[in-house]
């Protein structure tokens, strides 16, 4: 009450004071002195050399950031996401070790998560069947540092970061969606927002060509030109690594979509998801990604079966003829071609040849029940190990790759773990009575399914932003039950 008759201060100090405290700098007075105070840093920056004026930037820009993410852990995992699809795109244009960002948001928010844990001690948002798979496959990751068949510890450290280390994105995912069905709205449109946009670039490249910087960077490794250049056609990778990781992020997103669409969604929001989900197809088309192509009926016939709906089905059943038809019409399109050849695997030499060397390891994988290390094989154990003969193995498969590095004891934990997450996804779906969460729910599982299938073939889940985006839709998969209202007034 004093306020009221207290006379307010008319000086011009007093008004400035009155922007910093009382209303924050939200006028446009507070707005006028902030351009004001921009112009004395805009002066030195242009006075610096221009790398230590980038370094002064960044920090500048940083340091807020920074703080943001230790007392914000939804914020924090919105950026993750968005710097899990930027590293990619960025890396053809730079050399700079900037993978470590993602690294350092992790860190970020497990040291916030910590420091708020001195005062709530509350850790039921890491108690679930899910949690405690994943933290028994963090142990063996982590202990195979000691496994006497490695090789290099390098490549450990260089491989466990992707295998392991950033699960920890689901405890965070966890934590943040814990009572907050907001957070998880919000995140859930990020990834459909940040999917969308890639199907657009990935649109540009095909139709507009390359930028100077990606065709550079595409042509200075004879490898990776000919994973691009198929079939006498370019495969485009939008904002991703490779073009097998955008077409597979494409198709999942597809199904995601028209799972949603078949669901609890207004109108409005079913018009626009099928408009995303089919400009993901268009795009998935011309990745030439044989796997990606097959995960389509895969995605919907688990969906089918899931909901067990007669229209659904019946739809279903007419699509599956139409395609049935378009896989045997004869044509003269490399794109569509290609994705015939999807469903012809008899004639596929590259699966084949998979096959052949699929067999050939096994008994390696049979004697060595700890297996050869991580990064014993693949990119880093060509870096460190150039002349071992699993490094020259190509393994391909996610599968195979564990058989291999982390021995047939891995390979169980890791079909384990995945036989977990879809038990999860099905158990709260099938119990789960709000209609919007129910369709969530079929949504999320049905895309890590696809993505559990994709692991047979390539490395799905590993690659940004493939890896940040799983493990924040595993952590959806054990908070959304708590906001199922309707479930708890029935029972």
């Amino acid at each position: 009450m004093d306020n009221l008759f207290t006379p307010r201060d008319r000086s011009v100090w007093g008004r400035i004071k009155e922007q910093l405290v009382a209303r924050k700098l939200n006028s446009p007075l507070g707005l006028a002195l902030l351009l004001l105070g921009t112009l004395p840093l805009s002066y030195l920056l242009a006075t610096l050399e221009l790398k230590l004026s980038v370094v002064v930037f960044m920090g500048l820009i940083g340091a807020p950031l920074v703080v943001f993410c230790l007392f914000n852990i939804t914020f924090a995992i919105a950026l993750m996401l968005v710097v899990s699809l930027a590293i990619p795109f960025a890396l053809k244009y730079t050399d700079a070790p900037i993978g470590t960002l993602l690294d350092l948001l992790i860190l970020l928010s497990t040291v916030g998560i910590l420091l708020r844990q001195i005062k709530e001690r509350d850790w039921a948002f890491a108690k679930s069947p899910l949690s405690y798979m994943i933290l028994i496959w963090l142990y063996y990751n982590f202990m195979q540092v000691l496994n006497p068949e490695a090789q290099s510890r390098l490549a450990w450290m260089y491989t466990v970061r992707s295998v392991a280390i950033q699960q920890v994105v689901f405890f965070i995912g966890a934590y943040a969606f814990h009572r907050n069905r907001a957070g998880i709205m919000n995140i859930l449109k990020l990834i459909i927002g940040m999917c969308f946009v890639a199907a657009l670039y990935g649109l540009k490249q095909q139709f507009f060509g390359f930028n100077e910087q990606e065709t550079i960077w595409m042509m200075a490794d004879q490898e990776r030109y000919q994973l691009y250049h198929q079939w006498n056609l370019v495969r485009i990778p939008s904002f991703c690594y490779d073009p097998t990781t955008f077409g597979i992020l494409m198709v999942c997103f597809a199904v995601f979509c028209g799972v949603l669409v078949v669901g609890a969604t207004s109108r409005p929001h079913k018009i626009l998801l099928a408009i995303m989900g089919l400009t993901a197809l268009w795009a998935a088309a011309y990745t030439g990604t044989r796997t990606a192509y097959g995960l389509i009926p895969v995605g919907a016939v688990f969906f089918a079966g899931l909901i067990l709906s007669r229209r659904v089905i019946l739809v279903g059943g007419v699509l599956a003829v139409l395609g049935a038809g378009f896989i045997l019409k004869s044509t003269n399109s490399g794109v569509i071609y290609r994705i015939q050849s999807a469903f012809k695997p008899a004639q596929d030499d590259s699966m084949n040849l998979r096959l052949s060397n699929q067999k050939k390891i096994q008994p390696y994988i049979q004697s060595h029940p700890f297996g050869g290390g991580l990064g014993s094989c693949g990119v880093w154990g060509k870096r460190f190990n150039p002349d071992s003969e699993l490094a020259k193995f190509p393994h391909d498969s996610s599968f195979v790759r564990m058989g291999v590095e982390l021995g047939w004891i891995g390979l169980i934990l890791y079909t384990l773990f995945h036989y977990v997450v879809l038990r999860t996804g099905l158990y709260y779906f099938i119990r789960c009575r709000d209609p919007f969460i129910k369709s969530l729910y079929a949504a999320i599982t049905t895309w890590l399914f696809m993505l559990a299938m994709a692991c047979y073939f390539q490395e799905a889940i590993l690659q940004l932003p493939m890896n940040v985006i799983y493990n924040v839709l595993l952590a959806m998969l054990v908070t959304l039950k708590q906001f199922d209202t309707v479930g708890e007034r029935d029972s």
